[in-house]
């Protein structure tokens, strides 16, 4: 790397200009400085076989829940609907791995008890289906009968939930509780009405709401009371629809949304968010945080519309933070084996004047468990990897896509399938591995990769220069990301609002002395990226112009 000559069009730094007391951040959310490692708890490691309820469902073959291969998988190929023993003691026994590589948080896929059988409605599961949940279980935590007593699959004799998340915190990582309020379990289209399947019980094992195998328009909510909690019109799939006008079912999730946050969980991903009203969501929100002041949630509303899902972050409704679906669907393209250039991402970052609350707090991510994995070559998952770890927003890794596991797979097509403890053991030889764990645990360590502002200098093609900068609270650090997605190395020469000062190349390591005037040249190879670092308070004018315009895009959620 080296240092380029002052040349007639830099910007000379203004001595004595008042920018070093200034505040910059794009959010001071304490969940902002945890990257998220996403577990689907069943599919992640089987640290307790005597959890695993093998003889679950009886000797029925079309009720059993253990091991239930989807039929119709090309050869070499596999998926599953059943349970296959994935527990706390999995999670917790590899907490130090994830710690490890780079993540502050977990997010765990809904703990609740589901039924104990396998469905027999609906429509049968098929290779590559959607909603086809004839032979599926509720080993995914979805499913829920009652919101307030755990899965048996998932605890172990010492180990209940507030043990995990006590054993996540003595590994340095925050428990992400997954959580679902507009629907319970498929509650019609059986032949025979099957046990808990449509059925939502109290904490003390009181049923209060059956929907009787009856199809939604055949509900008597007036005339018996264990249809008030549903609604008359079909939802998804044949899931049963949770009445959002209600009393009762606001007060039922506070209650047991309220006892996990108790055991230890740190924060909500909030399931479907759009199929409940706005009202229903900001009442839920502002009671959770009348007793837990700031905590951190997050929504899933499935939709690459920025003006649609940012409605769920303003504070007269939910007020929460969402999952960056937007920039998911370009992160995807560019990604992915279709590519394209940084200007498809730069369009979905929203920095100034965009829809959401705090674009600097939303959930950003590539794929999950609900669509195709990312469907892209190693070089692209480290470039993927590159960007998300050091861009706006809090990173959220689905289990796997550290070693590119099933990429490309969809639902009922191996996207879910169990990844275990030789795989975990195995990942470091993976190429993509290595990458990931540098630039993650360079974010959790840098403030302004954290909570920085952005501000973008260049986004084409195969390249992406921008500065992440914080200064707040007595603390003052710049980031110049620098990121080259091409095959070939490349090089950057920036000029523009570089400072003077000693430089840290984190990747590379080393540092850069920059006089004034001077820009800061240097070569990125394939694949690669470099983050250059100074702590020190902004004193370049423009600079400080640039970044005053961009403040007003970092909005508090409250």
């Amino acid at each position: 790397m080296s240092v380029g000559e002052g040349h007639a069009g830099a910007q000379p730094q203004d001595r004595g200009h008042s920018s070093a007391d200034a505040q910059y951040y794009g959010t001071t959310e304490p969940m902002a400085a945890d990257a998220v490692y996403f577990v689907l708890t069943d599919r992640f490691v089987n640290g307790d076989p005597g959890n695993d309820q093998r003889t679950q469902g009886g000797a029925d073959p079309s009720r059993r829940t253990f091991d239930r291969p989807v039929p119709g998988a090309p050869k070499g190929r596999s998926d599953n609907v059943g349970y296959l023993g994935g527990d706390f003691r999995g999670l917790l026994d590899n907490a130090g791995y994830i710690r490890d590589l780079g993540f502050g948080a977990v997010w765990l896929t809904p703990i609740v008890d589901n039924p104990d059988e396998a469905f027999t409605g609906g429509d049968a599961v098929k290779w590559g289906g959607m909603f086809t949940d004839r032979g599926k279980t509720g080993y995914h935590g979805y499913w829920g009968v009652n919101f307030y007593k755990l899965d048996e699959h998932l605890p172990s004799p010492g180990l209940d939930f507030a043990g995990l998340t006590a054993g996540l915190k003595q590994h340095g990582l925050k428990a992400v509780l997954d959580i679902v309020a507009n629907h319970g379990s498929p509650a019609y289209t059986m032949p025979v009405d099957q046990p808990k399947f449509g059925e939502i019980y109290a904490a003390d094992g009181t049923l209060l709401a059956d929907h009787q195998n009856l199809p939604p328009a055949q509900l008597d909510p007036a005339g018996n009371p264990l249809h008030r909690w549903y609604n008359t019109r079909p939802g998804l799939a044949q899931l049963s629809d949770i009445n959002e006008d209600n009393p009762e079912v606001l007060e039922y999730f506070i209650g047991a949304y309220s006892q996990w946050i108790d055991q230890g969980a740190d924060a909500f991903r909030i399931d479907t968010i759009p199929w409940m009203p706005h009202a229903f969501w900001h009442a839920f929100t502002s009671r959770i945080r009348e007793k837990h002041p700031g905590f951190f949630m997050f929504g899933e509303a499935f939709d690459h519309d920025a003006a649609t899902i940012a409605a769920h972050t303003l504070p007269h409704n939910a007020g929460v933070s969402v999952l960056d679906f937007p920039l998911k669907e370009r992160m995807a393209e560019v990604f992915g084996r279709k590519g394209g250039g940084f200007e498809r991402i730069a369009e979905r970052l929203y920095l100034v004047d965009g829809p959401y609350q705090n674009p600097y707090e939303l959930m950003t991510f590539y794929d999950n468990h609900d669509m195709a994995r990312l469907d892209a070559r190693d070089e692209g998952f480290i470039d993927a990897h590159n960007f998300l770890f050091t861009a706006r927003g809090i990173p959220v890794i689905y289990y796997g896509s550290e070693t590119g596991f099933e990429r490309g797979t969809a639902e009922h097509a191996g996207n879910r399938n169990y990844y275990g403890q030789a795989r975990i053991d195995a990942a470091a030889r993976s190429p993509i591995y290595a990458p990931l764990k540098r630039i993650a645990r360079l974010r959790a360590n840098s403030p302004a990769l954290q909570r920085g502002l952005q501000l973008n200098l260049e986004m084409a093609g195969d390249r992406a220069a921008f500065y992440r900068v914080y200064q707040h609270g007595g603390h003052a650090q710049m980031a110049l990301v620098l990121i080259n997605k091409g095959d070939a190395p490349t090089t950057f020469t920036e000029r523009r609002y570089v400072q003077a000062g000693r430089w840290r190349a984190a990747v590379g390591g080393g540092e850069v002395t920059v006089a004034e005037g001077d820009a800061l040249s240097v070569s990125v190879p394939a694949h690669g990226v470099e983050v250059f670092l100074l702590d020190a308070p902004v004193r370049r004018a423009d600079l400080a112009r640039e970044l005053d315009k961009a403040q007003p895009g970092a909005r508090s959620r409250r």
